[in-house]
């Protein structure tokens, strides 16, 4: 099982499009999929056509058990309309954990313990992150391999990255290993001086995390959203879906060569 984090504590750079559009081109590939909304807004678990107020049990369920049995934890999981895809959705009351829950010892490594158990059910865990430094982000990059940083490719997003480097920088002094981070260029728009300067400027700072190519900008990921679907079911044939599926042959090299 490969576990990948889909981090930024900026909105809008793309997190969600980025968890959807791999996670479909795996499926399409015959893995495993499972989905992780750890966010209290619930796109994920929106863009996949659930209404997270409706559902019987989510994500927050899983911080209540006091043990993590396969059995247990797939109970929490829910199949989507998509083959070989599955989520463990979002729900608002993610939002109280940090208040409820965040002083408890082991609280942050909840989410890795329960995928210990579910590690011979999936090929690949993707987890869609908050934009907030909690819990919830602990968590998800305590269960990580590697983790992935969508970065819009505009100035603003700059300080976004800026945050999230420093956040993984707080976090490392309590980890052994060292983290594994993909930044991805997203929204990428070669007509405007923009996005040109801030590719370039990714690449000088961050030369070796940083993945050479980008992701441009497509109203194909708009239109596959509004089906609820991977925009590789949607649009196999489109400019962005190309892009991510250079961007996953390179993280399969990554993986390959660190098992």
């Amino acid at each position: 099982m490969i576990v990948w984090s889909v981090a930024n504590q900026k909105g809008g750079v793309g997190k969600t499009t980025t968890t959807v559009t791999l996670a479909g081109l795996l499926s399409q590939k015959g893995h495993r999929v499972l989905l992780i909304d750890t966010d209290p807004h619930a796109s994920l678990t929106t863009y996949l056509g659930m209404d997270s107020d409706n559902l019987s049990h989510s994500l927050f369920d899983l911080f209540q058990l006091k043990e993590f049995s396969e059995a247990r934890v797939k109970a929490l999981i829910h199949q989507t309309t998509i083959d070989n895809i599955d989520i463990m959705p979002a729900h608002m009351s993610l939002a109280t954990l940090d208040r409820v829950m965040g002083n408890r010892s082991g609280m942050g490594l909840i989410l890795k313990r329960a995928l210990l158990a579910l590690r011979d059910k999936y090929d690949y865990v993707l987890i869609d992150c908050p934009p907030i430094l909690g819990v919830m982000m602990v968590n998800a990059l305590a269960a990580s391999d590697r983790i992935l940083i969508p970065v819009q490719t505009e100035f603003l997003a700059m300080k976004g990255l800026e945050r999230m480097v420093r956040t993984l920088a707080i976090m490392q002094k309590s980890r052994q290993r060292p983290f594994k981070v993909t930044i991805v260029p997203t929204m990428y728009d070669k007509r405007t001086r923009a996005s040109l300067q801030t590719l370039t400027q990714l690449k000088q700072d961050y030369p070796s995390q940083v993945w050479s190519s980008a992701v441009p900008i497509d109203t194909k990921f708009r239109d596959a959203s509004l089906k609820h679907l991977p925009a590789s079911h949607f649009a196999a044939g489109s400019r962005g879906v190309f892009a991510y599926k250079q961007l996953l042959i390179y993280l399969e090299r990554l993986a390959q060569d660190e098992h």
